[in-house]
């Protein structure tokens, strides 16, 4: 049996930005229930939060799994769910795009903090803001056309 610890720091939004997730409370029963739904399919999520308009994940990738397979995964499930249980006033969506970056077994403590500490962050930066600067920090922009 192979032993595999790949840890990714996947992270994405909502369709347009659009805050759907405006209350601790929903933010909360969508964690949960995608980390619920995860385990299920045997996608291991270490830890997960986000804000108002994106999400968070820290996930260790299993011995045959992709960040696109669990990324379909995660956000095609959870936005049908969200839209069946009529959690949001409109039709929920999450955007396709999503970022997905290696965090080595040094670094894990410290995602596990930034992601935790969300609604902190945001209340001094902007998701543009960190988004600009996660493009910046992971050499992201000499991928944009």
């Amino acid at each position: 049996m192979p032993f595999v610890k790949v840890y990714i720091h996947l992270v994405w939004s909502t369709k347009n930005r659009y805050p759907f997730l405006d209350s601790k409370e929903l933010r909360i029963k969508v964690w949960n229930h995608i980390r619920k739904n995860a385990k299920e399919k045997g996608i291991f999520i270490d830890f997960i939060s986000g804000y108002m308009d994106h999400c968070h994940c820290l996930v260790s990738l299993g011995v045959d799994q992709t960040i696109q397979k669990i990324m379909q995964l995660i956000k095609g499930e959870s936005s049908f769910w969200i839209n069946q249980n009529k959690l949001t006033a409109e039709k929920f969506g999450w955007q396709d795009e999503y970022f997905a970056v290696s965090i080595s077994e040094s670094q894990v403590d410290r995602v596990r903090d930034y992601i935790k500490n969300q609604e902190e962050h945001h209340s001094k930066k902007t998701f543009q803001q960190k988004y600009d600067e996660f493009i910046s920090k992971y050499g992201f922009e000499r991928y944009k056309g």
